[in-house]
């Protein structure tokens, strides 16, 4: 993790997120006086479950995720991009982060101050609602991925992860490249080697080609009714 200095080539001016064009005049400036700007190299912690959590971050640059860690097990939650919190519950719950966030690629943040946002939520209802909005999505999201696990077989929760990673909300970042199949594995909840079999079995029924570290989805259409059907 290196701390960017305004002098420095990377440095960015101003928070550009549509949610921070709600605030004006002294709410920005609470914001700018309470951030700091950092890079995080591919493979670094952004967060750790269970530790203290003093800040918000916001994405401005890369990707990474967020899985729950139990033993030496992991489960991948989501993919966070520029343009996203990480760390809201810590405003709504508890003091300590619920998960570990690392980073994909060499991914840029803000830190800002957990205190700084939990103000502007009390007196900016326009912004605690853009908040609270994204908030709720990611809970939204995370029922779907406990429903999932719940209810469905390894080969639907394989093509669900499938479907995600590829889906084209990340089409820029061709994720593929950045995963080990244990990582792919974990998006699923299944096992590093029955993810290995379910995809040679998807390849052989002519719905993927696998190439390395590549994932080429041939029939999405059928990706999508073993999604559905679990």
């Amino acid at each position: 993790m290196r701390t960017i200095q305004e002098q420095d080539n990377d440095f960015i001016c101003d928070v550009n997120a549509p949610c921070f064009h709600l605030l004006a005049g002294a709410e920005l400036d609470l914001v700018r006086e309470s951030k700091t700007q950092v890079l995080f190299r591919k493979g670094e912690n952004l967060t750790k479950q269970g530790t203290f959590a003093s800040y918000i971050l916001f994405i401005v640059k890369g990707i990474a995720k967020q899985h729950l860690e139990e033993g030496d097990k992991n489960f991948n939650l989501r993919l966070v991009k520029e343009g996203e919190f990480v760390g809201l519950s810590t405003v709504f719950g508890k003091n300590t982060f619920n998960y570990t966030t690392i980073a994909l690629t060499d991914t840029q943040a803000f830190l800002v101050e957990k205190q700084t946002i939990e103000k502007l939520i009390q007196t900016n209802g326009q912004f605690a609602f853009n908040i609270i909005r994204k908030y709720c999505g990611q809970n939204q999201m995370l029922f779907g991925s406990i429903r999932n696990l719940m209810y469905k077989q390894m080969n639907g929760r394989l093509a669900g992860a499938l479907l995600y990673l590829s889906s084209d909300e990340f089409s820029a970042y061709d994720l593929f490249s950045h995963l080990t199949r244990k990582e792919l594995g974990d998006f699923a909840g299944i096992s590093t080697e029955s993810a290995v079999k379910l995809l040679k079995s998807l390849e052989r029924d002519g719905i993927l080609k696998l190439e390395e570290k590549h994932i080429h989805i041939l029939n999405r259409p059928l990706l999508e009714e073993i999604a559905e059907k679990g």
